[in-house]
């Protein structure tokens, strides 16, 4: 296959590895460049091949599947170098977004690099910057750290690590992990900072909801509902005095009185921060006048 759209690679003889990413939600989203490889290349590799079979049915494309997981990376690299060899051009997808992002493709696309075929990139949905973009932060600088531990020991030794970061951080979370991740992110980062958590992104029901790291708990009780589908969380990073309560107090104010009531601003930010209410409610009508 011909790559009249790429800017050209010094390759050897063979076919051509693109990445190619696919949507995190709503078929919709799918590029025009995307449907034109994906009917044009021998194989596609992909990390579910039920699903992709979905994407493919629905654009009425006929091309044959081959399944590349994390549990069968490092063999399957070596079949699409096989292919690659052959003179046949392959696309490699993830169930939805970008490979190798937080999924499958990162070693297989190290080993066609190696072998010195040209792997072309074909962008598209990325469910981390499709949640920073209607996100409302102002973050030029933000580290995307991807899945966290599943064990919750492991997982709060690297939350201890990220605890002093300065730059908004972004993780990815499963719905059966994400109440127990989002309490140790409080527990170690504190209830004060803001926590935006984007869910469903691109479908029927998505969600972007934004509120204090100690207030997220109380959100999901309110609606078993908001606990499905997959969830983008973006934690606001450490301010630079980690120590500085006053500062800490005004930010849950700010976003509580936002919100809610006075008084029930009050009420919460105490919860979350263990601060008097009268100094809270000082705070708050100082704001407010403001």
């Amino acid at each position: 296959m011909e790559d009249t759209a790429h800017g050209g690679q010094a390759a050897r003889d063979g076919g051509t590895l693109y990445v190619v990413a696919t949507p995190i939600g709503n078929l919709a989203d799918i590029t025009l460049r995307a449907l034109e490889v994906l009917k044009r290349v021998a194989v596609v590799a992909a990390e579910d091949t039920r699903v992709t079979m979905r994407l493919l049915r629905h654009y009425e494309i006929s091309v044959p599947l081959t399944a590349l997981h994390a549990h069968n990376e490092r063999d399957s690299a070596d079949k699409l170098l096989g292919a690659l060899a052959s003179g046949r051009s392959v696309a490699l997808v993830s169930d939805a977004g970008t490979p190798a992002i937080s999924d499958p493709g990162a070693v297989a696309v190290a080993a066609v690099r190696a072998a010195g075929y040209p792997v072309v990139p074909i962008p598209g949905a990325n469910a981390a910057t499709c949640a920073l973009s209607a996100a409302g932060i102002q973050a030029p600088h933000y580290l995307f750290y991807g899945f966290l531990p599943q064990k919750p020991a492991a997982r709060r030794t690297e939350l201890e690590k990220l605890r002093a970061h300065p730059y908004l951080i972004i993780f990815y979370e499963a719905p059966h992990r994400v109440l127990a991740s989002i309490a140790d992110i409080a527990e170690v980062f504190g209830g004060g900072r803001t926590l935006t958590i984007a869910r469903e992104l691109t479908k029927l029901f998505e969600v972007i909801h934004a509120c204090p790291l100690g207030a997220a708990a109380s959100w999901f009780a309110a609606d078993q509902n908001r606990l499905k589908g997959e969830f983008v969380l973006l934690v606001e990073g450490a301010a630079e005095d980690l120590d500085d309560d006053s500062n800490q107090h005004k930010r849950v104010l700010e976003i509580l009185l936002r919100e809610t009531p006075l008084k029930h601003a009050v009420k919460v930010a105490s919860e979350i921060t263990g601060a008097k209410r009268n100094e809270l409610y000082a705070l708050a009508l100082s704001l407010k006048k403001a």
